[in-house]
């Protein structure tokens, strides 16, 4: 078993956007500048803005934090975005979510310029990923195929299981692991909620990818030997024994599982990690693509 540690991949991936970065600076060009907006005080948010501002300055970017007050009107937050989207010095941002009940977060999400979102959650990027054409992968799902590809997983002709069928991960993976090329080329079957008899799929497939939110949900007993498994989920659980009050876990019975697998990734320290740093390979992308128009 190995483990696939998004961790130190992660830090590999950002020293050699830093790399790129300082070498623009050596040519005189502009650095990439990442904006995030926050809207109210969501602990969790707060806590991934702030990592995400602090892994730009580690790595070079310039960066914006906008924070708005949860009571802001969807109005005012429109011609926030309308702002941001001409903003010639910016070449992305993200709008973190959740928003506020009152605001309409599809209608966020529709009015951001699709060439600046890095969270490559606009229609028309989902429409590029799905055609196999150049575009802003979703970055949790960008941090899965980069963590496959640099461990060499092999995934042509395998059978991935895709468990949980958000439009954040469980939908962009199916399409991912589908299309023609590597890492892909995988039969995926997308399961969900209404799947009935899970475990026929999970018993038989290669790769196993789930992203549904129940700590220790997928068992060994529903796994071959020699799979592959990636966590997504990642669950607080109260525990009083530990200092914090909680642990965080996974959608895999990580000790049951981990012995059969071929590859796993660790919750935390796994696909977590990768999620940012493709964040930025995203802004790095959005810049580069703003420098040939």
């Amino acid at each position: 078993m190995q483990l696939l540690d998004g961790k130190k991949t992660s830090e590999d991936i950002k020293n050699e956007i830093a790399a790129e970065v300082q070498q623009m600076k050596s040519n005189g060009e502009k650095v990439p500048h990442l904006a995030a907006v926050i809207v109210g005080s969501n602990g969790a948010s707060l806590t991934y803005v702030g990592s995400k501002v602090r892994s730009c300055q580690q790595i070079g970017f310039d960066s914006t934090l906008i924070s708005m007050p949860e009571t802001i009107s969807e109005e005012e937050l429109l011609l926030k975005i309308k702002e941001l989207n001409e903003d010639d010095h910016l070449d992305g941002y993200i709008v973190q979510l959740p928003l506020p009940k009152h605001i309409d977060e599809q209608k966020i999400l529709m009015a951001i310029d699709p060439d600046k979102d890095v969270d490559g959650f606009h229609p028309a990027n989902f429409g590029k990923m799905a055609l196999e054409m150049e575009t802003f992968l979703p970055a949790t799902p960008f941090g899965i195929m980069e963590l496959l590809e640099r461990y060499k997983v092999e995934t042509s002709g395998k059978h991935t299981v895709v468990i949980g069928r958000s439009h954040i991960v469980g939908r962009p993976m199916s399409i991912l692991m589908s299309r023609k090329g590597y890492p892909g080329d995988s039969t995926v079957t997308l399961t969900h909620s209404r799947t009935k008899n899970l475990e026929e799929y999970t018993k038989n497939a290669d790769i196993i990818i789930t992203a549904l939110g129940v700590p220790e949900f997928l068992k060994a007993d529903m796994v071959k030997e020699g799979v592959v498994i990636i966590d997504v989920g990642i669950t607080r659980v109260d525990d009083a024994s530990n200092a914090k009050g909680y642990v965080i876990k996974g959608d895999v019975d990580f000790d049951g599982v981990s012995k059969k697998a071929s590859y796993i990734t660790p919750v935390p320290g796994g696909v977590g990690p990768m999620t940012i740093a493709m964040l930025l390979k995203n802004t790095l992308l959005a810049r580069k693509i703003r420098s040939r128009k």
